[in-house]
Order: C-alpha cells, then sequence, then structure tokens
C-alpha cells in the first residue's frame, strides 16, 4: 500500500504519546453527537478510565442536550465545541471520536492526526477515493491509531465465521453477496429557508459547496446527496461490504458494473435506492466475485437473514463455496454439501470502542480489529460502485495506479472540489 499513497514531504510529526499508565484516564471526544454520536457518547462512557471529556457539534440544541445527557449518566459535565478546529487546541484530549457527515470524516480525522490525537471515526472514512489514500497517509504520517467504525470486525462471532472461511468450511470461497435492504420510506420534497437558529452552517458544510439550507439536507437526510453522503451502499452497506471483502480475502477489484435508480418515490433524493453492483477480483490463481444489493421498501428475506423480528430489513452477507453456503447476520450459520445440513454456527458480540482504547494504551496499530487501511479499502469499493453507477457503465480499475486505465471521467470522479479553506491537500 505505501507506494499508493502521495509521497509524504520530509518535517516534524505529531510526538508520539507514551502508553498509557493502567489507571490513567482516556480523554476522549465526541464530535457530531447527534445520531451515531450518541451511541459513541454512551460506549466511550461505560469502559473503565475513559472520560468523555468534551463534545463539539455545530448545532447549539443538540449539544446542550448531549452535555445534559451525560450529566444524566451521573458523568462530569463535557467542555463544549462548535467548531472541531478549537477544540483540537485542547491538549489535554487523548483522541476523538467522529461522527459527523461522510463528507467531513477524512478532512476531520486528518486534522485530528496532525492535533497528535489518535482517532475512531465512523464509517465510511472517506467521501472518495483521493481521500481513501489521504486518510491512510496521515496516520502514518503522524504515527496515530486510527480505527475504522465497522464495528462488525470486532464481533467474536464473526471473526470465527471468517476464520472457519479461511479453514475451508464452504470450500473454495468463489463469491460473496452484501445485502442493504431496508425499509425506507420517501423524505419528500423540501423548501429552501433560512438557517436555524444555533446552526454553524458553514461549519458543517465543510468541503461541501455552497448551498441554501433545506431540511432534507441536513440532519440525517444528507445520505442521499452525493455533496454530502454516498447512498445506502455509503451509510449501511459499507457495513456488508466491508464483511464481504473481508470474508472473500481480497483488497481492490478489477472490475466493477452497478446500476439501478431511484424508484417509486418522487422526492429530493439523489442517490440510488435501489442498486446492484458487481466486482470482479483477480487472485491470479482464482477469480472471485462480489455482489453488492441495495433495495428500498419491501423485500424478501434470503437465506432468513433478520429473520422475522427485523422489521423489514434483511441486512447481512451469503458467501458461496465449493462445498456449502454460510450466512452472516450478526453471527454465523453454515450449511453443508448437496443436502445443505447445517455446519458450525456461533452468535456473539465484542465491543469496537475498547478494541480502539486498548490499542491507544498499547500505541499499537495492530491491536486494532478495523485498522483504517482497512477501511480505506472497503470504502473504495462504495466509491467505485457509485461511480459506475453515476456513469452508467462498467469500469476496469487498476490497484497498482488506483485509477481506471484510459478513463479520464471516471478518474476525474476520484476526488472533489474543495470548498476553501475546507480542503484536504496533496500533502497531509
Amino acid at each position: 500500500m505505501n507506494r499508493r499513497y502521495f509521497l509524504l514531504s520530509a518535517g516534524a510529526v505529531a510526538a508520539a504519546r507514551h502508553p498509557l499508565r493502567a489507571n490513567e484516564t482516556l480523554r476522549i471526544a465526541c464530535v457530531g453527537v447527534r445520531g451515531r454520536g450518541r451511541d459513541h457518547i454512551r460506549s466511550f462512557a461505560a469502559l473503565p478510565d475513559v472520560e468523555v471529556a468534551a463534545l463539539c457539534d455545530v448545532d447549539e440544541s443538540v449539544l446542550e442536550t448531549r452535555l445534559d445527557d451525560v450529566e444524566k449518566m451521573g458523568k462530569k459535565r463535557p467542555a463544549a465545541y462548535t467548531d472541531f478546529r478549537k477544540l483540537l487546541e485542547d491538549k489535554s484530549i487523548d483522541a476523538v471520536s467522529i461522527a459527523t457527515q461522510n463528507h467531513n470524516h477524512t478532512l476531520q480525522t486528518i486534522w485530528a492526526c496532525q492535533a497528535g490525537k489518535d482517532v475512531y471515526v465512523e464509517k465510511p472514512c472517506t467521501h472518495n477515493i483521493f481521500e481513501a489514500r489521504q486518510i491512510v497517509a496521515a496516520a502514518r504520517r503522524y504515527d496515530r491509531i486510527v480505527q475504522h467504525g465497522t464495528q462488525s470486525r470486532s464481533s467474536a462471532a464473526l471473526r470465527e465465521g471468517i476464520e472457519k472461511l479461511r479453514e475451508g468450511v464452504i470450500g473454495d470461497v468463489y463469491m460473496a453477496r452484501g445485502l442493504c435492504f431496508k425499509w425506507r420510506d420517501t423524505i419528500g420534497r423540501a423548501p429552501e429557508e433560512p438557517v436555524p437558529a444555533g446552526v454553524h452552517y458553514d461549519l458543517w458544510l465543510g468541503p461541501a459547496p455552497k448551498r441554501p439550507f433545506t431540511r432534507n439536507r441536513f440532519h440525517y437526510n444528507w445520505h442521499w446527496f452525493w455533496d454530502y453522503g454516498n447512498g445506502d451502499i455509503g451509510n449501511q452497506g459499507i457495513h456488508q461490504m466491508d464483511i464481504a471483502r473481508w470474508g472473500l480475502g481480497v483488497t481492490y477489484p478489477v472490475r466493477v458494473s452497478a446500476m439501478g435508480g431511484h424508484f417509486m418515490f418522487d422526492d429530493d433524493q439523489e442517490t440510488p435506492n435501489t442498486m446492484v453492483a458487481t466486482f470482479e477480483f483477480d487472485g491470479r490463481a482464482r477469480r472471485r466475485m462480489l455482489v453488492f444489493e441495495v433495495r428500498h421498501w419491501m423485500t424478501n428475506r434470503e437465506a432468513d437473514i433478520g429473520g422475522r423480528r427485523s422489521g423489514g430489513n434483511v441486512i447481512g452477507n451469503l458467501f458461496y463455496g465449493s462445498q456449502g453456503y454460510m450466512v452472516i447476520d450478526g453471527g454465523y450459520r453454515t450449511f453443508l454439501g448437496k443436502e445443505q445440513e447445517p455446519g458450525p454456527s456461533a452468535t456473539g458480540g465484542g465491543n469496537h470502542y475498547a478494541n480502539f482504547v486498548e490499542a491507544v494504551r498499547r500505541r499499537d496499530r495492530s491491536v486494532l480489529n478495523a485498522e483504517i487501511e482497512e477501511g480505506a479499502i472497503s470504502t473504495v469499493l462504495v466509491h467505485l460502485a457509485n461511480i459506475s453507477y453515476r456513469l452508467g457503465r462498467s469500469l476496469r480499475f487498476d490497484p497498482e495506479t488506483m485509477s481506471c486505465p484510459g478513463d479520464e471521467e471516471a478518474n476525474r470522479m476520484f476526488r472533489r472540489d474543495y470548498r476553501s479553506p475546507f480542503i484536504v491537500a496533496e500533502k497531509v
């Protein structure tokens, strides 16, 4: 991977913090705390010798609510920030957890690394392929511990299931499927309006183009706009994409083809609510294939993924081998032979946040279950699928040059135009 990063100029890097003593408190700041960030607060606050020392959100009403929430847990009221850059000036903060919008993930992670902070960053860690290289380059240059928020990597059952695949429980694994079938209603249409009081909209926009405020471009529904999100394949789907790639034991594809559309609803959504993407991997000794499916609204269950209590959602993975298949939907189940007899199975979770804290304390990124390089590779697959969909044709991808050879139209979509001063630079 190193040869794929941009060459970085020589210079001073952030001094590596010595491992924390056994009972020394790790001070962490949670950034973007309305939705997923609320889970970050609860999870980190529950860990021993960890203090949620600061919160940051561009919506002051959300920020105030979360500050009160921490106090209701019986914890000390954290420091409060609306500007992430100001938070990074606090040298007492050891690490930050980022649960902001996709388009801010990479830049905020780079800033944190430059400030000498370790980072837990939500999925997907990047908004485009250029950022996938830059976020890893920053983690390496500043020697930071950076965990990707694909928490399935810390599941004890899934880790066992992946090991079973490696051992050949279903034989030669030739294909994986990722399923992201979620009950998504229409977002309707939202008019332009003044920015609500207490919302720091310019900070929220960050690298994205300046556009008038609408409710649909703000809380959560930003996922469905190309300026900020990556559709459901980059929202829920990145989890299943990461598992599919992990189980196949592959990195980058050589061919990608995606098609789909925005069906049934007439609303503001830009990203597809239905998509089928296929990826071909050249393993030299043997080729492998990954098929990823996004579907909204009503759907059938497949391999009983999600069971009857899933609320209409079918979220999981299937692996196909020469001697059977494996189902992953929280735990794993196997079905072997032509008769599909039940084989090994397991359930049981893990603590992704505790894994991050352990790695920070030990100053050892190899401890991480979802080290940022793994997360960045999986996000590249998401971006390639979206580019193929938007261009309406297949792509040939060269993992060595990290480009689509001879396809300048596709290559231009590997990065965005950044709005000053929120720029992901060539040299981080």
